[in-house]
Order: C-alpha cells, then structure tokens, then sequence
C-alpha cells in the first residue's frame, strides 16, 4: 500500500517538530534558543531550568529548581543572572541560547545580553542539566566540560558540590545568601572557607559572623551535625592545589540541600516524600555561636532572656544599646587594672572558652597564675594541661550547665563587691596548693573509713560466731526498726562467689505472717496499695511509725519456693539510692511476702500519665528524675556486684520517695549475668509491651540493650507525659512514631509536654529526645550503653549521633507483635512480680 504524497508531507512536518522538541528535553545545543515559556529537564525529571519570577518580583532569572517534588512555591537551587535581572517587560522576547562562540547567554530582545559563561573554544558546545542539578556545557567533539554551574553556587550547597578554592584555576565556591525571598540578588551573608585554619566561616558583608572551628579529620568543632552518619557522607579535601568541602548521600534517591538563608543561618533539609515537605535537619548558628554577639567581656547564654550578659566586675559600653538588644559594643570594666601585683583573678565556671587563646607548657595552675600575673596586657587565665592566656578582649564566652573554667582579672577595688554580690563565683586571690586540698580533704574521710573498716571487721565475727549454730528465726516485724538494725546488716553484704554461709536468711531479715498480718490489719483492702500480675500490693505501719510496703505473692503466681529465695537474697544485694531497698521477706505456711521501704509518692505513671497530677512534674522535677532513672539502671548493668538485667522497665515501676527521687523497683523478672556474659536467650519472654526491644520480643535476646531500648521509651514519655503503648495520632503512630516524625522534621521541640512550655530548656530537651531516640534504635548494636547514655545527658559538648528510625512506630506494628505466639507472660498491670530465670 502506497500513501500519497500529501500524508508523507504530514508526517515530515510531524516528525520534524518531534525532533525540534526533543532537544529541549536535557539539553540547549547551538543554534536552538530557550524561550521565556520553555524549560528543559534532567533526564530522570528531578531539576527543571528556565526563566522564573520569584513570588511578586517584577524581574526574570534564570536559575534551576526542582521538578519532580511538588511543594506550594518552587524550590529554587541556582541563579545566574542574580545582578542582571530582565524586566518583566521583555518577557516575550528574551531567551537562553549558545552563540557562535559556545558561550551561554541571556538575550533580552533589545539587543541586550548577558554572559553566563566566558570560555575559549572553536569546537561546538552543548549544554545539559543533569540529575544532580548540575548544568554542564560541554565541547561536543571530546565531551570535556568547559564550563558547570556547580562552579558558581548562588546560595544553596547540593551533594556533589565543592566548598572552598581551587588554587590551580584561581577559583572560589562560595555561598552566598539572597538579598530577600523575592529577590535573589547577592545578600549580606556568605560563607568562606580559611585555607590557613580550615575552618569555614560565615561572613556578614565583610565582618565575621560565625566560624565552623577547626576540622578535626571528621567533623569541624562546631558543627557536630557534620558526623558521619547514615545519610551523608562529608569529605574535607586540602592539599596544595585544592581546599574544600564536598558531601555525597548513602542513599542516592534521598533529596538534601543546604541553604545560606537571608537570615544568616545555614540550614539542613531533607526531603520527606511522605508527607511532601521539606524537613530541617539542622541548622547553625545558634544565638550564642554568632561571633562576637555579645561583645568583648560578656557571657552568652542561648535559654537566658537576654542572651548576653556582662561579667563581673563589667558594665555594658552602652547601656542604651544594651537595652535595645545591641550587645555588639560588649563590656567594659567599671575600675581599671593595677597591675603590678594588686589586681586579683576571680574564677568564671562552666564557659565555653573565649577565641584568640595563646597557650604554653606549664607544671601546674599556679605557674600559669604566675605568667598572667606578671603581664598586665593578661585579661585571663585558664590550666588545662596547658597554659591557656587571654592577651586580647574576651569574645565569645558560651555560658554552659557543665563547661570549663578560666580565672578572669579584675581591679582589686572590685574584688569585695564580686565576693558580696555572689553566690557562685569563688575568688582566687591566695589559691591553695591543689594536692594540698585533696589532702586536707582525704585525711578525715581516711580516718572514718579506718574506724568504720575495724569495726565491720569485728562485727562480722561476732556475727559470724553467733550464726554457727543459730537456726532461722522469724522476727517480729512491727517492733523491728529497720534504720538501726539494717546499717549493722550492711556489713554482711559481700559478694556472691564469697559466701559466708549456705543460709539464705544471712542476708536478709524474716518476719513472721503474724506480726505482718498486724502491721497491715489483716490485709485491709484499705491498706492496698495495688494489684501487680503476681500479687496484690500492701501498706504496713510499724509501732515506731515508720511504714513499709509488702507484696503478697498470690497462689497462682508461679513462683516456688526455691525461686522466691533465690530473688530475696540476689535482691537483697543491691544497694542504691536510685533503687528501692528490699527489707525483708516471710515464708511461712503458703504465704511468700517481701517487704520494701514505702515510697508515699507513688509510682511515676500516677503523676505522668494523669493531665492533673502531671502539673506537679515541673522541668526540672523530670530531669532529677530522668538523671535518676539512669544512674539506676548504670548501676545494675556496670556497677553492681552483679550484672543486672531488668527487663521490665515502665512508667508504673519508678517509684517516687518523698523528694521525688526516682527508685527502680520490680525485680521479679530481672536476669543476672555473669562477669563475662553479655547475651542471653529465653523462650519464655515476660515484660511489657511497649518497652521490650525487638530482638526480644521477637528472638527471646536480651542482654544489656534491651534495658536501654526500654529506658528510651520511658525517657520519651517522661518528656512528652504520654504513653507509648497507648498514644494515637492522626495516622495512629506510637510515641516512638510520633517522637521519630517530629525529629525527622525538626519540629522535636513538639514533643514535649505543653504544659512545661514556659520552663523547659530547649536545647536540653531536644538533647534528650535524640538521646532517647538513639535508645530505640531497632539494631541492638546500634544503641548505646547506659555508660554512654549518662555521659550524653549531662555533658552538653559531646557531640551526639543522628538516630536510625525506630521499630515499633505504628499501632499495627505492636499489634502484630503481641499476637505473636511467644508466650503469654506479658506485663499489663502497674505492679508486677514475676518469675526471675536463674543463669
């Protein structure tokens, strides 16, 4: 069949306006014009080029953004014509093309145009947009890019970019900020690497702003955030061609960028496609890391309203500038400098060190004294291994809950009206020899412990003689008063493998059923104070007054009488103050009693849990608690004379004294590891849902890590006062989902209870969070150890990981979970007293 030639002229037109097309899809070859309503696109759809308006600007640019992501304004990456916009006017008539020499240029239609590329070529050129936001224009002949937009970034830092300077080609990549959102004009803030510190800064016009600190081999000083990780790789090259920074992604379909916001920060996204928003990862600088915000001679405080103040013995330069919230000027002494011996130096706790240090060896800190005394251009002094002296102006002095220390100079006319005015600030006019304080200090606590070791010693004879033919006896538990008695039991305590006796009554008291049934009232309902899974929960009152708790095993608890011997002695053991204290037991007929001190506070998930008795948990209540909590669990896996595994873990087994110090309880189902035993395996899995680990709920493992998993848990809820295994959001998250999803979008801050808005530390709480969430990381590996757990809590310098997401985030995941056939022993109630597996 033949067709005619008017459908073969057709389909000529058709295909040659296919082919005219085609090339605007990654590519602008010579000749071919890119007009104000046209675009190109990388090959995999993710950038976009062509000309566009940012919001109501009356200006063209041609800049680059992303395509494949939808967001409600374009994400714009790269401009060109920053300094030489198009008015909107010629919109009709401007265009993108290659010339006659294989430059790029921007042609507004009066005959007007404007270079974005000045290379040297006979050959023809090509440009394309590639998927990593990179436009390339390339010598068609050998493909060699002669010219890329990644060589000059406008304020946003993409994967595969470089930051710093090429010394061979005489080139600089920089950022630098817009001018505004709607105009990308060349702003005041841009970021420069120093070659001869390797430090980057960010500048603001031609002052600095903020500086990284040093680079270390993996992160700078100041931007722990750099760390290595699971979602970007950053790499610092310098040599002597070449300085920079560049970063790539584990994960090549994640979306990231960096920006140097109008605002003067550098900020962090990621791209979430589930919810179709950017997240903040992090950004820098905070308040107190803008570079000589506070001025010379001031401390800088990012929770403090305001942020600066002067330090002692200083007064503001400008106390009208001051008050306006200009602290630029800083402080100036209120009485100048003696010098010649009669200044003194007072001490400044818990500070970042100020900038421009000069160091040297010294032997101890009264040498540095010395130096600094003697020079009376010397501001400070600090001795930390090294000398450390302050010839300049004091700048940038962090003030931090645990930092260092420097000794500040000051008149000695000053000195008594510092010493009066305050409470936390030790003078040093006449330091005592260190070793000589250490020693002042140790001869008395030496004494006692001489006096105290003598008298445990002959103590335990005589114990020991009276025991060698003495039967078990029960005593009577309402006249026995547990805080004599008990202090001469302390010395009995030694280590398992050291026993002194075969009898398990050695370490701990019996009580007889009658005298317990009397301090109770015959087990009043009154008196109860619970129902555990294994036993109700009462409240006995001894003659002396002084009340205990005591939980009544019930019959078919499962519990023998071999086990429940064995966990009264191995209890007995621990001795802690973020621990509750077993007292004592009863054997006798049917009845397995075991007798705890009272805590009149209750448990934690009483006041936590409750929106009206949770008022009562302020900020710091929760942080005595959490640093309480810790310091429990560090001593049962570390500390103890046993390696202790909890394995319950909840809200419902923190019991509150009458300070509200937290104390561990609920035992019944804890493990004890040997020396050198790390792991152990069960088929029988007991504990509560919500606050077992993966590994064993879903294996039977646990081992130390399980206990952490759950402490993240409880941390979590202890921030937020809601319940894991119970929370529901909108798309029926558990509180680790719902804790995971805040931080992914730097909205971590949410999570904390509303109610503690006006007094909690944000910086501190959002340590917290990522802390809790490292505990739950899913890889037991992956989580830390409780040692390491309570370094991250109360040490604000060390540089914390970014967490892996946690397992369990949804309802239907623990759903899943606990339909699984394992074994039925689940822990539901608020107290519980299982069964404790020997080793």
């Amino acid at each position: 069949m033949f067709m005619s030639g008017k459908t073969m002229r057709i389909l000529v037109l058709l295909f040659s306006s296919f082919l005219q097309l085609c090339y605007a899809l990654d590519t602008i070859r010579q000749g071919e014009r890119l007009g104000v309503s046209h675009t190109i696109l990388s090959s995999g759809g993710l950038f976009e080029l062509g000309f566009f308006s940012p919001g109501q600007s009356k200006n063209l640019y041609v800049g680059i953004w992303y395509k494949r992501i939808s967001v409600y304004k374009r994400t714009v990456v790269w401009v060109t014509n920053r300094e030489y916009p198009i008015s909107m006017s010629f919109n009709s008539s401007c265009y993108l093309s290659i010339n006659k020499d294989g430059n790029l240029v921007i042609s507004d239609g009066r005959g007007m145009s404007y270079s974005i590329s000045s290379v040297s070529t006979s050959s023809q050129t090509s440009a394309t947009l590639l998927d990593s936001g990179n436009f390339v224009l390339r010598d068609t002949t050998s493909n060699v890019v002669l010219w890329q937009s990644f060589d000059h970034p406008a304020d946003t830092f993409l994967p595969g970019m470089k930051f710093g300077t090429d010394k061979r080609n005489n080139r600089t990549w920089t950022l630098t900020s817009w001018n505004s959102l709607e105009d990308p004009s060349p702003g005041v803030f841009s970021t420069v690497l120093d070659t001869s510190s390797s430090e980057f800064l960010i500048m603001k016009g031609s002052q600095k702003f903020w500086t990284s600190g040093r680079w270390n081999g993996e992160i700078f000083s100041q931007v722990p955030n750099l760390r290595l990780n699971d979602i970007y790789n950053v790499s610092f090259v310098s040599n002597e061609n070449v300085t920079y920074l560049t970063y790539d992604l584990h994960n090549t379909s994640m979306i990231s960028r960096s920006v140097m916001d109008t605002s003067g920060k550098l900020k962090k996204y990621l791209w979430l496609d589930g919810t179709k928003e950017w997240a903040l990862f992090w950004d820098l600088p905070r308040p107190c890391q803008v570079y000589a915000l506070c001025g010379a001679f001031s401390t800088c405080n990012d929770m403090r309203i305001p942020n600066c103040r002067c330090l002692r013995g200083f007064e503001p330069y400008s106390l009208r500038d001051w008050m306006q919230q200009d602290w630029s000027a800083g402080c100036v002494r209120k009485s100048s400098l003696q010098c010649g011996g009669k200044d003194q130096f007072v001490l400044v706790n818990n500070v970042k060190f100020p900038v421009n240090f000069e160091s040297f060896s010294a032997l101890n800190a009264e040498q540095c004294k010395h130096a600094c005394s003697r020079n009376c251009s010397c501001n400070a002094y600090a001795y930390k291994g090294n000398c450390h002296l302050w010839m300049v102006d004091l700048l940038g002095i962090e003030q931090l809950e645990r930092g260092d220390y420097l000794f500040l100079r000051v008149a000695a006319s000053e000195l008594q009206l510092i010493n009066s005015d305050s409470k936390n600030t030790t003078l040093s006019s006449k330091p005592r020899d260190k070793k000589q304080l250490l020693l002042t200090a140790a001869l008395p606590v030496m004494l006692i412990m001489l006096i105290s070791g003598f008298f445990a010693f002959f103590l335990r004879k005589i114990n020991l003689k009276r025991k060698a033919g003495r039967k078990v006896m029960s005593l009577d538990l309402l006249s026995f008063d547990f805080n004599t008695k008990m202090q001469a039991m302390n010395a009995e305590f030694s280590d398992i493998s050291n026993k002194v006796s075969e009898r398990w009554d050695a370490e701990l008291p019996f009580f007889n059923l009658a005298s317990i049934s009397a301090a109770t009232d015959n087990f009043k309902d009154a008196n109860m104070l619970g129902q555990g899974g294994f036993g109700p929960v009462y409240k006995g009152k001894l003659l002396n007054g002084q009340e205990v708790a005591l939980k009544r095993l019930s019959t078919g608890s499962g519990q023998g009488l071999e086990e429940f011997k064995n966990e009264a002695t191995l209890i007995a053991k621990l001795q802690h103050r973020n621990l509750v204290r077993l007292l004592g037991c009863c054997i006798e007929d049917e009845e397995k009693i075991l007798i705890y001190e009272y805590m009149p506070n209750k448990s934690l998930d009483f006041f936590l849990f409750d929106p009206a008795n949770s008022k009562v948990l302020d900020w710091e209540k929760r942080i005595h608690i959490i640093e309480g909590i810790a310091q429990g669990i560090l001593y049962l896996h570390q500390h103890s004379r046993l390696r202790v595994i909890h394995r319950d873990l909840k809200a419902s087994n923190i019991l509150l004294d009458s300070k509200m110090n937290a104390k561990i309880s609920d035992f019944g189902i804890a493990r004890i590891f040997g020396g050198n035993e790390m792991q152990a395996n069960t088929n029988r899995v007991v504990g509560t849902y919500g606050y077992m680990s993966p590994e064993y709920v879903t294996r039977g493992l646990f081992s130390i890590k399980s206990d952490v998993f759950s402490f993240g848990v409880l941390l979590l809820e202890i921030l937020s006062s809601k319940k894991n295994s119970s929370f529901h959001f909108s798309e029926s998250l558990t509180l680790l989902g719902h804790a995971w999803y805040l931080w992914r979008n730097g909205k971590g801050h949410e999570l904390i209870d509303p109610m503690l808005y006006d007094s909690f530390n944000i910086s501190k709480a959002l340590r917290y969070i990522n802390v809790a969430l490292l505990c739950v990381q899913e890889q037991a590996i992956d989580r830390p150890t409780m040692s390491d757990v309570t370094a991250m809590l109360s040490n604000e310098v060390t540089c914390l990981d970014s967490p892996k997401q946690p397992p369990f985030c949804t309802m239907s995941s623990i759903e899943t979970v606990s339909s699984m056939n394992l074994s039925g022993d689940s822990s539901t109630n608020d107290v519980t007293l299982t069964v404790m597996e020997g080793r």
